[in-house]
């Protein structure tokens, strides 16, 4: 179909409307892009996008992602006119409080929206991840004559998205892997927030992204229609095996004379010349205004868009009934094992191994593996060390698509983000590895996968001041704290061989939100002093009973991984009435009923003693006014695990003193 430039021109001007009367009814918001970009949405969302507006999950639709989402009043506009279930009152409802229009693009709150963006960069990020999830896909799933995968993934972004480090990241190894099938659309328009962009940058973006194995077209004028079809396309039709970069010049805040290509036409300062700017793209008084010509023009679009979309489906039946068993490996992605089930496949430790829990984890990971085979695991160039390679399987690489262990690089943020995509899309089931100590770098994506509900798992090692020689930059003291007050995020601490596999069994039970898994380096004893079954159950509870009281209640000593086994040997010391409590997960012993959580921590016993390697602010809630916690509020040293754990009083000894001082 030929693009039908007049009528689009039209609709681009009515959502710039649209976005100048929202910003200016909310009295906050973004113009700059909304109304810069117009013409790419008019192309994108008029013609070039292949999507159902009444499917928006369908999963051979091209995926757009807006990575500026500051500018979601482009996004909500667009979805909005293509029909999707987002009326013009919920866009004149653009940041009330429980609206489908909030101040930035959430994912599960606005039909059509593929990502939570918003921190610059993550966007960029998550469509990488979501491209790679297509190449998996396509692997997978695609039979001769019967192509079901062919989908793209195209992403906006701006120069506040290109300076951010996740992003270039992300494009790296995007380049990298060829992933062809992504498309990154640069509104370029030499604006930042605070000033021109060439107060910050100067470099030759075409230039670097072609140095990263990147196609690179440039339209000098972002704001025709025809030439931004023109570059689509050739970008959608591009069999280089590389991803495409599509340099688009733009005029920021177009329509808005007065700060159209400043810094002021950035954010909401053009809202005051709304009634002028509206008189100037040629529309009546009437605010939230859309003509009928570019309604009628979008719901025929619509269904030839719902077409093309029965055609797939019927070439989706055909498909399950000629390959069968890809199907069922399809439908498994709707349902998850229960953790009973996974441990059931894991074959118990022997009583006397002694290793660590990142070790367990390698030997947890490969009967897990087995049982979810749209399982993907990846590590940031730690493979060795965090031992999360999938034995059975392969690399991911430009050879192999179907392959499910990633190789990112010395790249945790990007790595946190493409996971997000892998999520977000829905199919794949994303796990990464680190260091714990490097959760720093990739602490955003983290905390947008728990905001935006992501199974993703990460298995994160070395987590304390057993990490030994290499010292205090990498011995992750405060980090566990620091990911534990994520709101959303489960941290799991395993204590020993036993509890690591009711942590990789919870994890991948969870669907509704991220979990972590802090791993050892050094090994650790088994604790058998509680049966096996019953450490694997009590980490699915968060807490429960390690070592039982024989005695009348006199103490409690709670702990988390390694230390445990220091308030276990504490505890025999103390005598028969110290229980000891291992808390591998403090989210999900806090969602536990108040009759469990007293079973296990008795209000009548107020001398409480917490043991962990790590800051000890967040052991009060457990520990009360009364109690006492034996950590770290400082950095570690470097000397072999053991001295470092001496030299900075965590012992047995430093337990059972802080318990009789109770």
């Amino acid at each position: 179909m030929k693009l039908q430039t007049e009528i689009l021109a039209q609709a681009a001007n009515q959502a710039r409307g649209l976005a100048i009367d929202a910003v200016h009814k909310s009295s906050s918001g973004h113009l700059g892009l909304p109304l810069g970009c117009a013409e790419i949405g008019a192309v994108l969302y008029g013609h070039a996008l292949v999507h159902n507006p009444d499917e928006p999950r369908w999963p051979n639709r091209d995926r757009f992602v807006l990575s500026a989402g500051h500018g979601s009043m482009f996004l909500y506009s667009w979805l909005h006119l293509s029909g999707y279930d987002l009326s013009i009152q919920e866009v004149s409802n653009f940041r009330v409080l429980h609206s489908k229009t909030p101040g930035h693009p959430e994912f599960h709150e606005t039909p059509g929206v593929e990502a939570t963006t918003g921190p610059l960069g993550q966007g960029v990020g998550n469509s990488v991840g979501m491209a790679m999830a297509g190449q998996m896909a396509a692997a997978r799933f695609n039979a001769p004559g019967h192509e079901i995968f062919n989908y793209h993934v195209i992403c906006l972004a701006g120069d506040g998205c290109m300076q951010e480090g996740v992003a270039m990241e992300a494009c790296e190894f995007a380049g990298h892997q060829g992933l062809d099938n992504l498309i990154l659309i640069y509104d370029s328009n030499d604006v930042t927030l605070d000033a021109m962009a060439a107060k910050t940058q100067s470099e030759n973006t075409a230039a670097r992204f072609k140095a990263m194995h990147w196609d690179v077209q440039t339209v000098a004028e972002g704001n025709d229609l025809t030439a931004m079809l023109k570059a689509i396309n050739k970008a959608k039709k591009a069999k280089s095996g590389k991803p495409q970069l599509i340099v688009a010049r733009t005029l920021i805040a177009k329509g808005i004379p007065e700060v159209a290509g400043t810094a002021k036409g950035h954010g909401e300062g053009g809202a005051k010349f709304a009634d002028s700017a509206r008189q100037g793209l040629g529309l009546p008084a009437e605010h939230f205004y859309v003509s009928e010509n570019v309604r009628a023009y979008f719901a025929d679009h619509k269904k030839r868009l719902k077409r093309a979309y029965g055609k797939w489906k019927k070439a989706f039946a055909a498909w399950r009934e000629a390959n069968p068993a890809p199907a069922a490996l399809f439908d498994s992605a709707a349902h998850q094992p229960s953790a009973a089930h996974l441990l059931g496949k894991i074959p118990l430790f022997p009583a006397d191994a002694k290793l660590a829990t990142r070790a367990a984890g390698r030997d947890v990971l490969q009967p897990i593996a087995a049982e979810l085979p749209l399982l993907i695991s990846g590590s940031a160039d730690l493979h060795g060390s965090t031992l999360n390679y999938i034995a059975a399987d392969k690399d991911f690489d430009k050879t192999n698509r179907a392959g499910r262990n990633l190789r990112y690089g010395i790249r945790e943020h990007a790595m946190a983000a493409i996971c997000n995509g892998v999520a977000y899309d829905g199919l794949f089931r994303p796990s990464c590895a680190t260091f714990l100590v490097f959760a720093d770098y990739s602490r955003p994506s983290m905390r947008l996968a728990a905001l935006s509900k992501l199974p993703v798992v990460y298995i994160y090692t070395h987590d304390s001041v057993g990490v030994g020689e290499d010292g205090p930059t990498h011995q992750p003291v405060e980090t566990v704290s620091g990911l534990r007050v994520i709101p959303n995020l489960d941290v799991i601490r395993p204590a020993d061989p036993e509890e690591t596999a009711g942590a990789f069994a919870a994890a991948m039970e969870r669907t509704d939100g991220p979990t972590l898994l802090a791993l050892t380096r050094q090994a650790v004893p088994m604790l058998n002093d509680c049966p096996p079954h019953e450490r694997r159950a009590g980490v699915l509870k968060g807490a429960y009973i390690m070592l039982q009281e024989t005695a009348p209640l006199t103490h409690i000593l709670l702990s988390s991984g390694s230390e445990v086994q220091l308030a276990v040997a504490a505890a025999k010391i103390l005598g028969g009435g110290a229980r000891v409590v291992s808390v591998p997960s403090f989210l999900r012993f806090d969602a536990q009923p108040q009759a469990y959580r007293d079973a296990i921590l008795p209000p009548s016993c107020r001398k409480r003693v917490a043991v962990e390697a790590g800051v000890t602010g967040l052991w009060s809630k457990y520990v009360g006014l009364d109690g006492r916690v034996v950590g770290l509020d400082r950095f570690g040293l470097s000397a072999p695990a053991p001295l470092a754990f001496k030299e900075l009083g965590l012992t047995t000894v430093a337990v059972v003193s802080a318990a009789k001082l109770l």
